[in-house]
């Protein structure tokens, strides 16, 4: 059954994150099943309204709202919030969207989210952002206001999820945290999801030992301890490090290569083409993601598609990713000599174990496959009761505390 479907959200492509990705894959795959798909997204420049743009190879309508930069971040632009009801209102009318899938509480959630309930349009929504992300982006406040806004936030995300049919994240983990600090329930737990086939996993014996991070250059991901434990690793590896993406932190970021005397083997690659990072990934020989924020991380699935081994911290969604003595390891935020020891735990592992790991990143982000994704929201989209997919085999709750507790080992 053909469904016209309005997905909406504060970030859309250009932007590089994990809710702009998601929107972005979810929209080619259900137009290229045949639904009528239209985008509501902040303009990235001056130029607004609606238009046909190309992602993925694909058509799709998007509808630019007229936006302003966020000042203290150097790519952010949000819709005016004084204008998104009433542009909401009108997309509604023009539309006539037989379902709602907004991204973010926001901006675009506060506006989408009554004007479909005021038509009687079926709602969804899916969560992508933790109130304390936010709270990086506005350092200038003092600590006492910093823990305001983050209070203010988890109450704002509450009453906007509150309007929807169906609530949504990405990861059991995320759904766990959602609950708790909204107060709402019944939040299912969908894999953002991907498309495996569109990366290319390498098992010739690898030339160089090369370590790759994928994601913006923000504080909140914490690249720096990346940077402090490369610098401990054994120069004997001649490892080089590979970090792709963009961010505010980047000068701080290169600046500080330069202090621990890395600057010579760490390359700062910006942003991407889709061709230059899967062949960055293809020949990489570990994944590092020291982020404590992910609320499923996209990155690490792509490595992992490139049958990357992957080193991570133990911290919201990675352990769902990253399965000790399998396919890497975690290591405690901050353990800094734990994140060195296991990455070069990877880089000398003896050519069968370091295969197996290779071959268990494939088959655990098979489990997480766009497909099946696609399925269950077209499935939530009719109002259909569906079933969690199972994309995690061993509950994170039931691991050992030995298991998770992989990244204090040499």
């Amino acid at each position: 059954m053909r469904v016209r479907i309005m997905i909406g959200g504060d970030t859309f492509a250009p932007d590089i994150n994990g809710s702009a990705s998601f929107a972005k894959r979810l929209a080619v795959v259900l137009t290229q099943r045949g639904h009528e798909v239209h985008i509501v997204a902040p303009a990235p420049d001056r130029h607004h309204g609606s238009r046909i743009e190309v992602h993925d190879g694909v058509e799709l309508m998007v509808h630019r709202l007229k936006s302003w930069p966020w000042w203290p971040h150097p790519w952010v632009r949000f819709a005016l919030p004084w204008r998104i009801k009433a542009n909401a209102r009108r997309l509604m009318a023009e539309v006539k969207p037989d379902v709602v899938h907004f991204q973010s509480h926001i901006i675009m959630g506060t506006g989408l989210a009554p004007a479909a309930k005021a038509a009687g349009i079926r709602l969804v929504g899916t969560n992508h952002t933790m109130a304390e992300n936010i709270a990086q982006h506005v350092t200038i406040l003092p600590p006492p206001a910093l823990r305001w806004l983050i209070r203010s936030q988890w109450k704002a995300a509450a009453g906007v999820y509150a309007q929807a049919d169906v609530v949504t994240t990405p990861t059991k983990r995320s759904s766990d945290y959602f609950e708790k600090m909204t107060g709402l329930t019944d939040v299912h737990s969908i894999s953002n999801g991907i498309d495996t086939a569109n990366y290319v996993p390498s098992f010739k014996p690898r030339t160089e030992n090369r370590i790759v991070f994928v994601g913006r250059l923000d504080e909140e991901k914490c690249i720096h301890e990346l940077l402090q434990a490369f610098a401990l690793l054994d120069t004997g590896l001649d490892a080089k490090l590979d970090i792709v993406g963009h961010g505010e932190d980047l000068h701080r970021l290169e600046r500080m290569s330069r202090d621990l005397g890395i600057a010579d083997r760490v390359i700062f690659h910006g942003k991407a083409s889709d061709e230059q990072l899967r062949d960055i990934l293809t020949n990489g020989a570990v994944f590092a993601m020291p982020s404590r924020a992910e609320l499923q991380c996209i990155a690490a699935m792509e490595a992992m598609a490139s049958a990357l081994p992957v080193v991570a911290a133990d911290a919201m969604a990675l352990p769902h990713l990253v399965h000790p003595g399998e396919n890497g390891y975690l290591y405690e935020p901050g353990d800094i000599p734990a994140f060195a020891a296991h990455i070069t735990s990877v880089l000398t592992a003896a050519p069968d174990e370091y295969t197996a790991m290779k071959k268990a990143s494939q088959r655990i982000v098979a489990k997480h496959d766009l497909q099946a994704t696609v399925d269950t929201f077209e499935a939530l989209y009719r109002g259909e009761t569906v079933a969690d997919p199972v994309t995690e085999p061993v509950p994170v709750a039931k691991r050992s505390k030995a298991a998770r507790g992989g990244s204090s080992a040499g």
